[in-house]
């Protein structure tokens, strides 16, 4: 939030569009029970309305406040931010991929149902993303449609199902149909490589191998050829600046011109795809913000927050406004990019 001269916050211009935002709504621990007793995701909500807890199975699972699940308040707090629109989507914790697929897809129905339920109390500063069964490629089509029709945007998707990555031949058919039937996609880090084992402290799975999941997603789709098979048209958007991606490029395409393997299925150096990619901008750092720009290109940029979890960015935007001086690529970053990518009016 920006404050004047005399130093008192002050709304900021009403222009912006966050394109990454998370949701959970009141799930009942009997609704989730019901569904998967183990694994999935409720909420409780301390007396007052204020605070409450994600909780998985009868195990506390992260602390959160009343924005992830109470429109009116977020709007306000929006409203504050200067943010015109924002998009919502499934905290990863929901997705359900481990469950039998029809489960899965009666779960992804009902969690979309709540999406736009919540965004339909404003309709014009909240856009819903749907979740779909990723497990079973048929199923997820039929959500993704469902789901559109239904009022929501576009798709989230997580960077992986169990050991299927983005090139995993179901889910490239899933990309496939997504590209033919003009459905944006967004696509989140979730259950990452090596928490359990290496990185139990600092939140490091968080700080290290969600970016690596981001990267592994990203180059499995490029070194696979998968690229080559899935129509240019489709739009894929990919969260916390592309992870490692825009840093570790440079390696990639060394390893593509010194080593067969590499370039046993990418006919072309990995760095000509990435203009098949978007990205957010969450990278909290000035520096890392105009490599990203340099290497996506400035109109393959969007902002996101990951609000309203502490890791998101507090002050939505500010990093662009504050560091990219050019005013056509501010707007492009801030607000132009995503009407064009998520087709808003």
């Amino acid at each position: 939030m920006a404050r004047d001269s005399g130093g008192q916050r002050v709304t900021a211009p009403a222009s912006r569009i966050d394109i990454h935002s998370h949701f959970l709504p009141r799930i009942s621990r009997e609704e989730a029970f019901a569904v998967e007793r183990e694994r999935a995701p409720w909420l409780v909500v301390d007396p007052g309305g204020e605070t409450g807890q994600i909780m998985v199975g009868d195990r506390p699972f992260r602390p959160v406040y009343q924005a992830l699940w109470d429109a009116d308040f977020r709007v306000r707090e929006l409203d504050a931010q200067g943010i015109a629109v924002q998009l919502v989507c499934a905290t990863p914790i929901m997705f359900g991929y481990a469950w039998e697929a029809a489960r899965a897809a009666d779960w992804a129905a009902r969690m979309n149902d709540k999406a736009v339920a919540f965004c339909a109390a404003h309709p014009t500063r909240l856009k819903a993303l749907a979740q779909v069964p990723l497990q079973n490629t048929r199923l997820a089509c039929e959500e993704a449609k469902r789901a559109m029709v239904a009022g929501c945007v576009g798709v989230q998707i997580g960077n992986h199902v169990g050991d299927k990555d983005l090139d995993h031949p179901d889910l490239v058919d899933f990309l496939i149909y997504c590209a033919n039937e003009d459905i944006p996609l967004f696509v989140h880090p979730w259950d990452m490589m090596g928490g359990a084992s290496r990185m139990r402290q600092w939140m490091l799975p968080w700080l290290v191998a969600m970016p690596a999941e981001t990267q592994l997603g990203m180059l499995s789709l490029i070194l696979s050829g998968a690229l080559e098979r899935i129509p240019e048209k489709l739009k894929i958007c990919f969260a916390h600046g592309g992870g490692s991606f825009a840093w570790v490029l440079g390696r990639v395409d060394n390893a593509w011109k010194h080593r067969d393997i590499v370039r046993q299925d990418c006919p072309r150096p990995p760095s000509e795809y990435a203009s098949r990619f978007h990205v957010d901008a969450i990278t909290f750092d000035a520096r890392a913000l105009g490599l990203l720009i340099d290497v996506m290109g400035v109109d393959r940029v969007m902002l996101g927050s990951d609000y309203p979890f502490p890791l998101g960015e507090q002050h939505i935007g500010e990093l662009i406004q504050s560091s990219v001086r050019n005013e056509a690529d501010r707007a492009q970053l801030l607000q132009g990019n995503a009407k064009r990518f998520f087709n808003l009016p």
